[in-house]
């Protein structure tokens, strides 16, 4: 069994809706469950350790996070975010709001994604869009929620889902570093394409959650990887690509 290295970090912590780690959320027992059914992983864990438990909280700050990471790198993303942040300080849907098309695009935005982002803002400020209700509920059900607005694909859909639920089957179809870090840990000699990558993937059901953020710690370095300040996450440690 590769039950050991798992320690209390992983375990529950709070019970609010905000810095809650509910009963959805990754167990050590996910990890263990993995790595004693494929060895790739418990490769991966005697070579790295367990992952940092990385969370964020359902609010306006970690859609628009979500939104920028789009496409884009991780550390793109994340500067825009703060200079957005230095800009008019904590992010909301009233202070976004308050920005026009030209302060946007200072810090970084696209037309498209102040869009998405204002869409996003109205909605909460309207009532229409509720994301602690969300946060609640079962992975297929908060998909199908979010992928109802405008500028919410799969992809952002899915991070969602698995960083701020905490579901334990989750894979983010089409994250490029996935798939990377996937054909590095097969030694695979090309990166397969998206397809392949998604199907490989579904052998590690029910556990694709855990199984996705042991290969995105492996991509940032594993024992090596060095936390990012101001990376949007409730236990303030790491960052994971797009």
């Amino acid at each position: 069994m590769h039950i050991s290295p798992f320690s209390d970090r992983l375990a529950p912590a709070g019970r609010s809706v905000i810095e809650r780690f509910d009963d959805m959320d990754l167990s050590a027992a996910e990890f263990a469950a993995l790595c004693d059914r494929h060895a790739v992983f418990a490769d991966l864990l005697a070579k790295n350790g367990p992952t940092p438990a990385w969370r964020r909280p359902p609010t306006f700050e970690t859609v628009t996070r979500l939104v920028l990471e789009q496409q884009v790198s991780l550390a793109s993303a994340n500067a825009a975010f703060n200079k957005l942040e230095d800009l008019n300080g904590p992010v909301s849907p009233e202070t976004f709001l308050s920005l026009n098309d030209d302060e946007l695009r200072s810090v970084g935005f696209s037309r498209q994604k102040s869009e998405y982002v204002r869409g996003v803002a109205d909605q909460i400020l309207d009532g229409s869009l509720d994301l602690a209700a969300i946060s609640l509920l079962d992975r297929h059900q908060a998909v199908a929620e979010l992928v109802a607005i405008r500028g919410i694909g799969v992809w952002t859909a899915s991070c969602f889902v698995l960083f701020v639920n905490g579901a334990p089957d989750v894979w983010p179809s089409g994250d490029r570093a996935l798939y990377v870090s996937m054909t590095r840990v097969l030694d695979l000699s090309v990166v397969p394409t998206k397809e392949k990558c998604d199907e490989i993937a579904s052998e590690w059901a029910p556990h694709r959650s855990a199984a996705a953020r042991m290969l995105w710690y492996d991509y940032l370095g594993g024992r090596t990887y060095v936390p990012k300040d101001r990376a949007g996450f409730t236990d303030s440690v790491g960052m994971v690509p797009s």
